[in-house]
């Protein structure tokens, strides 16, 4: 970068300035600091509902054996001769009992009591821990017939986010990271505690979805914002610290579900922070990158030089915003001139059409989006079904994201962005189908394998989001990431249907799990490695990218050492 007593430089690119202003100074660190707060709140919006409309451990109500259902223990001392038990470990039938025989005794329960080859269905129940409530005792939700009202919550849940995709995206390019994100909190944490208020199951499932319309996407703009602020070098970094905070509001969700075990106060403990952070949100600035593409150079300038105050470096010199302003003017005339400025999003969309190559990537991605949903949140909601403590399990399982996501700066670095894509799918997936085979008898083992299963799609997720922000251009980048999410949240709404697919063949999650992981890593390896790489601003830069990769092959071939570009 040149003084301000040097000549001006024939190209002032904005990681030019952004570097004469401070890397990563108070500034950034502050700001980035303040975007944590979207990711922690779109953890507890993204997997809430695993504990408010969580199953519950109950029993029928024997009234010939116990007096009230809200003061008869769970695991009485006769309960065997009054119901059956099944299932691994080994519980009571939730809704059927044995059929009573007549007796002139009251409240005697032993086999006499019981005629165990008949059994019919019960509609009061005996809750394990009385003080538990969710939507399933709330909503009356109990038994096998209403099991599909219960996992269509995490569906419907994921439909809100494939809809809010659908806009939050196009909204974003136009006007702005900083206010969709704005309002994807505010209104999100808002509908949360409006529901809940709510008094039935279907007011219950309609403000699921619309607050799943705001609350869950908030991530992925917060995520654009920190990534557009730093340096290529940094963005591991500062998505490395975004995994480990997402990981650790997780393990906070199962913490204060452990705590508040009624799911209307859990919703209200949980979203009434969000309503508070807006005015510290409001602090954050706009994306410079975005400023750049609606041909706001002031502000980009304003915005540095506010940077520059806040890391203690000089102004920026005159001279240079001056070549910078001029420059980035001269390409915004040359655009207009061909017609392409200010294009529409469909007239882009049309124009990236045209570009084969690019097709097939955004095709490959999307389908990596999905098969990563679906893997991790199946993962995720698999395990509060896990023996033990369901609020332990949950904890421990979202703690294994955090290894992976300290990690990822290594591996990214190490082995870059394809490589360790296509390596952590395959061995999710290989994991998955080794826990179909005679494995899965030794406990321990079968859990190991879970756990290394979710730490390797884990890392798969964490890739994919700098991934897919690296491979498209500046202009479409939120559009194209919101449009490869909003096809994962097919994966996603999959995910919670699992306990309805195991009832048709046990092993069919698994084994839908492993082979989608392993065929998505196979067609990984199509991506271009982008290790190092400046952010692609227009489409015909997102396109070179597989040139630039042939290029440094043929150079890799002739030096025989990998070079990663500067």
């Amino acid at each position: 970068m040149s003084k301000s007593t040097d000549p001006a430089p024939d190209r002032v690119e904005l990681d030019d300035l952004l570097e004469e202003v401070g890397h990563f100074g108070p500034f950034q660190l502050w700001q980035c600091s303040l975007l944590l707060l979207p990711v922690i709140f779109t953890a507890f919006s993204n997997l809430c509902y695993v504990f408010t409309a969580g199953d519950l451990h109950y029993r029928c109500y024997i009234p010939e054996c116990e007096t009230t259902p809200q003061t008869a223990p769970y695991s009485p001392d006769w309960l065997r001769v009054a119901v059956p038990f099944g299932g691994k470990p080994e519980l009571p039938s939730k809704c059927e009992r044995y059929q009573v025989i007549p007796s002139s005794t009251e409240l005697v329960c032993d086999e006499h009591r019981f005629n165990q080859s008949a059994i019919e269905h019960c509609t009061e129940f005996v809750y394990a821990d009385p003080t538990e409530r969710t939507i399933v005792n709330d909503f009356n939700l109990t038994c096998d017939e209403n099991l599909w009202k219960v996992t269509l919550v995490g569906t419907i849940h994921s439909i809100g986010q494939f809809v809010s995709l659908a806009m939050s995206g196009i909204i974003s390019d136009r006007f702005g990271r900083r206010w969709t994100l704005l309002l994807c909190v505010g209104v999100g944490a808002i509908l949360a505690i409006i529901r809940s208020f709510a008094t039935s199951y279907h007011t219950f499932i309609s403000l699921e979805f619309v607050e799943a319309m705001f609350g869950s996407t908030s991530y992925t703009t917060a995520f654009i914002l920190s990534l557009e602020l730093v340096e290529p070098k940094l963005r591991v970094i500062v998505k490395s610290v975004i995994l480990v905070a997402y990981a650790v509001a997780e393990a906070i969700l199962g913490l204060l579900a452990m705590t508040f075990r009624d799911w209307r106060t859990l919703s209200i403990v949980l979203f009434v922070p969000g309503v508070l952070s807006i005015p510290l949100l409001y602090t954050t600035v706009e994306s410079v990158r975005w400023l750049l593409t609606k041909d706001r150079q002031s502000d980009v300038v304003n915005i540095l030089q506010r940077v520059a105050k806040a890391n203690g470096r000089p102004p920026l010199p005159s001279s240079t915003l001056d070549e910078f302003y001029l420059q980035q003017k001269a390409k915004i005339d040359a655009e207009q001139s061909d017609g392409s400025r200010r294009k529409s999003f469909l007239q882009l969309v049309r124009e990236t059409c045209q570009h084969r190559r690019l097709l097939l990537r955004i095709a490959n991605c999307a389908f990596c989006w999905f098969t990563n949903a679906m893997v991790y949140y199946g993962l995720t909601l698999n395990s509060v079904t896990l023996a033990g403590d369901k609020y332990s399990n949950f904890i421990f399982i979202t703690l294994a994201e955090i290894p992976p996501s300290l990690a990822i700066n290594f591996i990214l670095n190490r082995f870059g962005r394809r490589k360790t894509q296509c390596g952590s799918l395959l061995l999710s997936g290989v994991f998955c189908l080794l826990a179909l085979t005679a494995l899965k008898d030794i406990t321990w083992l079968n859990v190991s394998l879970f756990l290394m299963s979710k730490m390797a799609i884990s890392l798969s997720f964490s890739t994919l989001y700098i991934y897919t922000a690296e491979i498209f251009p500046t202009n479409l980048r939120q559009s194209f990431i919101s449009f490869c999410s909003m096809v994962g949240r097919f994966g996603s709404m999959l995910a919670p249907q699992m306990p309805l697919l195991q009832t048709l063949w046990a092993p069919l999650p698994m084994v839908l799990f492993g082979s989608v992981a392993v065929l998505s890593g196979i067609l990984i390896l199509e991506f271009p490695e982008t290790t190092g790489v400046t952010l692609p601003n227009t489409l015909e830069e997102a396109i070179e990218l597989h040139t630039r990769r042939s290029r440094r092959s043929s150079q890799e071939a002739e030096k025989g050492a990998y070079s990663s570009p500067s």
